[in-house]
Order: C-alpha cells, then structure tokens, then sequence
C-alpha cells in the first residue's frame, strides 16, 4: 500500500480561494501531502476584504476534530483563524490527545490593522494555546500583539522571536519580516540559535493568503518529516515563487499562485 504524509488544518474558509482553508489545502496538495481541513469559521471574503463572518459551534467543531482523529493519521497540523475563546478551549483539549507538529498562524490582526479577535481571547490564546505549537509564524503586526511592544527594526524581531519562545513557549518561532521596509527577511529561533531565511522582495500587491500559504507549506513538509528549519527554507522558497508568479485577479489584493512550482518546471522547458 502506498504511503503519504497526512496534514491537517483547523482555519476559516476564504470563497475566493486565496486564503484560510482553500488555500491551505492547495498548498498540501502541491507538495505532495493528502490535505484535511476542520472549519472553525465560514467567511465572506474576497480580494477587497472581509464582509460577514459565521463562527461555528464549539461543539461541531470538536465533533470535526474527533471525525479526523478517530479515522485519519494526522502527521502535521496547523492553524489559522480561531476566533474565540470557546473555540480555542476545544481546540487546546483535542490538542492534549494528538502526537504531531502544531504550527500556528496566529491570524489575530486583519490587513487593515484592526484585531480580528479580543484582548481576553488573545490572552487565552497566548496560554494555553502558544506551549503547545512546534512553531509560531506571526508576521509584524502579530508579533507586536504577542510580544506587547513595538517591531521596527531586525534586532527587535529577533528579540521578539526569543520572548515567544522563552516566555510564552512557543517550541519555535518565526518572525517574518514582510511588513518592514529593507531586507525580505525572517527570523525562525529554535530556543538554542537563531537561523535566517532571506529571499528576493517582490514588487507585487497580490499577496492575498501568504500567511496562510506559507504556513501550511511549512506545515507539509514538516509532515513528510523535514527538520524544521529545512522545512522553513522549502516553505520559504515555496510561498516567494507563489508571490512572484501570482495572479491579477479581483479588485483588491490578489491571490499568490500555489501551482508557482509548475512554473518553475514548465520554464524550464521553454
């Protein structure tokens, strides 16, 4: 019988395609990982942002997560958007009953710089949510959420980098750089050394669901077994190549492009 890397998310849906659960299970798909999906929160979004929110049951979204674990292997985890205290309390006690990698995304900030959940649910999330991850992926704005302070600088994100670890205890975390100005850099601290992932900064506003992508591309590899900083650096390679042969599409902000590693491939051939 033929084998395959079984990963999970737990997020909110995007009908757009470009973020949340869709764009996580093209992710999984594309790297060759058999994707699964619980749904915390239906979404109507697009492009041009978020315009009604439906949060579903704690209780349904237990009997989802108990549907994939009573049945399925679970090899690799993640989640994206969890959008209150109820559900992160089933969410943490599933948690207690699975052996596998939790990266979290945690997608507590929107675009415009408005929160997406409360101070006491952010709190909630912090602890007892944060201990319990392999990895943490917050971009600027999140980290300054996490962190309590201000990120300008790259010496501040390594700072902050070691603060979600050491004080939250994050198993590791990766500050991404993609807010500030200069360097497309992140920082990812194991809780014993730092390691640096730079890649080229592409001029482009169709950057809808990197967040998501990138982390769910972390997320795969770490199911097929990648130590964790290899599986940044795939991921990495991964969400800029997505970047870079994205797609013109709606009004806003566009989707990033999760078939960007065919491109590679079918331009080799020209």
């Amino acid at each position: 019988m033929r084998q395959v890397s079984c990963t999970l998310t737990i997020a909110g849906t995007d009908p757009s395609g470009g973020a949340g659960i869709q764009a996580d299970l093209k992710t999984f798909q594309e790297l060759k990982s058999y994707g699964m999906s619980v749904v915390t929160s239906v979404v109507s979004q697009n492009t041009t942002g978020v315009k009604d929110v439906h949060h579903l049951p704690e209780n349904f979204i237990m009997s989802q997560l108990k549907a994939i674990s009573e049945d399925m292997p679970v090899q690799a985890l993640k989640t994206g958007m969890i959008a209150n205290k109820k559900m992160m309390k089933v969410i943490s006690e599933w948690l207690d009953e699975v052996d596998a990698p939790y990266v979290m995304d945690p997608v507590m900030v929107a675009q415009s710089g408005d929160p997406l959940i409360e101070k006491e649910d952010q709190r909630y999330l912090k602890k007892y949510l944060v201990p319990k991850t392999a990895l943490v992926t917050p971009n600027i704005p999140e980290t300054e959420v996490l962190v309590g302070g201000i990120i300008e600088t790259e010496a501040d994100m390594r700072e902050a980098a070691e603060v979600i670890v050491k004080d939250l205890g994050a198993g590791a975390a990766l500050v991404k750089g993609g807010h500030l100005n200069g360097r497309a850099v992140d920082f990812l601290y194991d809780g014993q050394r730092f390691h640096e992932f730079e890649s080229e900064r592409i001029d482009s506003s169709n950057t809808h669901g990197t967040g998501c992508t990138y982390s769910a591309a972390i997320t795969a590899y770490l199911s097929q077994g990648h130590a964790l900083p290899q599986a940044v650096k795939e991921a990495k390679h991964f969400v800029t190549e997505a970047i870079r042969h994205s797609f013109d599409l709606g009004k806003g902000s566009g989707p990033t492009n999760h078939f960007a590693l065919r491109e590679e491939v079918f331009n080799q051939w020209l």
